[in-house]
């Protein structure tokens, strides 16, 4: 099964994924990781839906998304789950990641993206701040 978790920087992304790893064992792709799969990125593109293809039927499989552009790589049959928190959290979360420093190009490009995957289709919601991880990934694992 291909799992997509999908959201702006900052919002739980990869500690929703970690805590999806340890309760159904998946590998856990981020980005641009497929570019590593060919010389070429549209080589690597091809390469990487045919893995997540396969892994429908087999391995589980993580993809961390945090660009729009990457929801198209999801094969159309993934279990989507997008992943928020408000604004000012983010920006919170981003300064502590830049060592106490948001540059204010920073800050802005925060405010630009902030609410860019809101009105995508998915099969969950997940408010870093305010909804249960572990039930989260309980309700992952009976979709698996």
């Amino acid at each position: 099964m291909v799992i997509g978790i999908i959201g702006e920087n900052c919002v739980g992304k990869s500690t929703l994924a970690s805590e999806i790893q340890k309760a159904i064992g998946a590998e856990i792709l981020t980005g641009k990781d497929y570019l590593r799969m060919a010389k070429s990125e549209s080589e690597a593109v091809i390469l990487f839906k045919k893995k997540l293809e396969q892994a429908m039927t087999g391995e589980n499989i993580l993809y961390v998304i945090s660009e729009k552009e990457q929801v198209s790589l999801l094969p159309q049959e993934a279990i989507k789950i997008l992943v928020t928190a408000d604004l000012e959290s983010i920006k919170e979360r981003f300064k502590v990641r830049m060592r106490g420093n948001l540059p204010k190009p920073v800050e802005q490009m925060l405010e630009r993206k902030h609410g860019m995957f809101d009105a995508g289709d998915y099969d969950f919601r997940f408010d870093s701040e305010k909804d249960d991880l572990a039930e989260m990934c309980r309700n992952v694992q009976a979709r698996v």
